[in-house]
């Protein structure tokens, strides 16, 4: 891929949870998803206007 091996993968795993600590792990996994999900709506157009639902009168509250 971009020469990284699984042992430099391990470094940075290791270095993630000594920084991060191991409870945030989940928190940080579940931004990262969200972030990329974001961006692929995003590249695709998903993310148009016109494309989404209306929105209902309780959620502009």
């Amino acid at each position: 891929m971009f020469g990284i091996g699984v042992p430099e993968l391990l470094i940075i795993l290791v270095i993630v949870v000594i920084i991060f600590g191991v409870g945030k792990l989940p928190e940080i996994g579940s931004a990262l998803g969200k972030g990329i999900k974001n961006f692929k709506k995003a590249i695709n157009g998903d993310n148009d206007p016109a494309n989404q639902p209306a929105k209902k009168e309780e959620d502009k509250k």
